[in-house]
């Protein structure tokens, strides 16, 4: 029996990617990647079953890379992800994953994303193509992209896949690909139409399940900030002011950061040093101790440094960075609230990062509260109130103030102002540098400018299990309308028709997704659905504008177009000058709506207040 894989350099990949690894601050491989990295390596199939946030994308990207021909311009691998969002973050992981490969080149493709743009990428070539199954299959169709040189076929969340209703183009685009290739399937459950899939295209794969039994301890408050508006940097100050802190170990990715990070809050008058694993034993453990002393409240870290880090003063854990993997999020957070003591932990998730802190909800069986960066009046409230305390300290102290007493009475004599005016210039100046005031005019624009932005659609809660269904007289079944919490329901509804029903194939899933994506219509404010034989209607809320409609008419639903129309035969008005609208481009890839960003301004410092 073979020993367990302990380490990446236990596995058979090249020193470039090794290289990689360590500097991102990969510890050890997780359950999942030290289970098929091995297997895809020798070229086996793979079937695993894992939930998001284990590590699936080293686990099948690693082996891809080692065995790439960079000479070779071609797609050699096809990654098929259910989302926009997914697609991105695999295409970046493949190039974070490449940093010290020359000439690697990895290409996203998905709905929303200009034809051209890709289409020139593809002629410049690519090695691997992650995609999203209705703007794969266009390639496909058009003769754009070719599959002549793939080696490798990855299908990533095949059960959201399914949910979705693209089983059976993914179903299409394998029998597109050459015969002799290699396949692995990933998902969270196995449901039989993926077994299906995984018999047809899998050739005696090797079956890999991993079971999540992460939880965290119930005295941990777990928060999260969705990074938007207000700098990583400036929202991590404010909230050291306005915590109750005793000491904060703060986490990164590399061990670069640690040190950047860390000097930075230091010239924010923070007690702070960094800790990584290019430090000296003698430098660790010296700052270690101080830390555990209290000659350091915060150490900014890199999961491999804060191996054993085991001090009992710390309150917080900030995880600046969010971590690859639930089981480092688990392991990171494990650092406060012991001995029986509570403990905080906070942490920082960019829009595209919001199906992370969704896995790490599943595998910890805790929902995160979302927090608000503290305010410009919080902090000065909280100023104050220390100031207060501080003055009331000093006064009930065994502190010798004579000395002081007699200055104040020689400025009273010689100036011949009050002590009380006396206090009102010395308060002035103990808060010059760290304001006890407010703009209340800039809180607001501070607001609004840290107000998220729409949370991407991959990150929702399963959409159709808010779907409840009426009986009908005739033993029919029927949708009732979506409600939203956000006033859908008075939003005034107009019926369109499209043309694709039950002799297509199509469900209320596949048309939610096709409308929602595709218009820019959030699946909440999609109304009534009822399929027909040969077509459907739907209930979406009035205003389109004409340039919406006229791409729905050429959007697909189950390989066919859905030339929708009004049932009342009106045409959508144009646009007004200055909307937002925007056709978008491509098919039905589940991608978010695209909004332009608000105007940022550049924030400053917390202790600029």
């Amino acid at each position: 029996m073979s020993s367990p894989i302990e380490a990446f350099d236990q596995l058979a990949l090249s020193p470039p990617l090794l290289a990689t690894l360590v500097e991102l601050g990969y510890e050890a491989p997780t359950p999942i990647q030290a289970a098929t990295i091995p297997y895809l390596l020798d070229g086996h199939d793979v079937l695993g079953q894992a939930q998001t946030g284990t590590g699936k994308t080293a686990a099948f990207a690693l082996p891809i890379l080692e065995k790439l021909n960079l000479a070779d311009r071609q797609p050699q691998a096809l990654v098929l992800t259910p989302t926009r969002e997914l697609a991105i973050q695999v295409a970046e992981a493949f190039q974070g994953y490449a940093r010290h490969l020359p000439g690697f080149h990895v290409l996203p493709i998905y709905g929303g994303q200009s034809m051209s743009i890709q289409l020139r990428t593809l002629r410049r070539g690519a090695h691997v193509v992650v995609g999203t199954p209705g703007r794969v299959m266009d390639h496909l169709r058009r003769e754009t992209l070719s599959l002549t040189a793939l080696r490798t076929v990855v299908l990533d969340e095949a059960d959201e896949m399914l949910r979705m209703g693209f089983i059976d183009d993914v179903d299409w685009i394998l029998e597109q690909t050459p015969a002799e290739k290699q396949v692995a399937l990933f998902s969270a459950t196995m449901p039989e139409p993926i077994r299906r899939v995984a018999h047809r295209h899998l050739r005696d794969p090797k079956e890999v399940k991993i079971r999540t039994s992460t939880a965290t301890v119930s005295t941990v408050r777990q928060r999260y900030w969705r990074v938007s508006g207000l700098h990583k940097l400036d929202v991590l100050t404010r909230i050291l002011e306005v915590e109750d802190v005793d000491a904060v170990l703060i986490f990164v990715r590399t061990k670069t950061e640690t040190t950047e990070l860390a000097e930075r809050l230091e010239a924010r008058g923070h007690a702070c040093a960094a800790l990584h694993g290019d430090m000296t034993q003698a430098l660790r453990e010296k700052t270690i101790e101080q830390f555990k002393g209290g000659g350091l409240d915060i150490v900014v870290a890199t999961d491999v440094a804060a191996r054993g880090l085991d001090v009992l003063r710390i309150s917080h854990v900030i995880n600046y960075d969010i971590p690859y993997d639930t089981e480092a999020y688990v392991h990171r957070i494990g650092r406060t609230a012991r001995a029986g003591r509570t403990g905080d932990a906070i942490l920082f998730v960019a829009p595209r990062e919001m199906r992370m802190l969704r896995a790490i909800e599943k595998a910890t069986r805790q929902t995160l509260e979302p927090m608000q960066p503290p305010t410009r009046a919080a902090i000065a409230d909280r100023r104050l109130t220390q100031f207060k305390q501080q003055i009331s300290e000093i006064l009930a102290g065994q502190q010798d103030l004579d000395f002081f007493y007699q200055v104040i009475g020689e400025i009273e004599q010689e100036q011949e102002i009050s002590a009380h005016d006396i206090a009102a210039a010395l308060t002035w100046l103990a808060q010059r540098d760290r304001p006890f005031q407010h703009d209340e005019k800039a809180d607001l624009k501070e607001l609004e400018a840290a107000r998220p932005e729409r949370e991407p659609r991959d990150s929702r809660d399963s959409r159709d299990s808010r779907d409840s269904r009426d009986s009908r007289p005739d033993g029919r079944r029927e949708r009732r309308p979506r409600e939203s919490g956000r006033g859908a329901s008075d939003l005034d509804k107009v019926r369109y028709r499209i043309e694709v029903g039950r002799e297509h194939g199509a469900t209320p899933q596949n048309i939610v997704g096709a409308i929602a994506n595709e218009a820019g219509i959030d699946s909440q404010n999609i109304g009534r659905i009822e399929i027909f034989e040969d077509y459907s209607t739907v209930d979406l809320p009035d205003g389109m504008p004409a340039e919406i409609f006229q791409h729905l008419r050429r959007v697909r639903v189950r390989q066919h177009p859905m030339n929708i129309s009004r049932l009342d035969g009106q045409e959508p008005a144009r646009k007004r000058a200055g909307s937002r609208a925007q056709p978008a481009t491509g098919d039905n890839d589940n991608r978010p709506v695209e909004r332009k960003p608000a105007q940022r301004r550049t924030p400053k410092p917390a202790d600029d207040l």
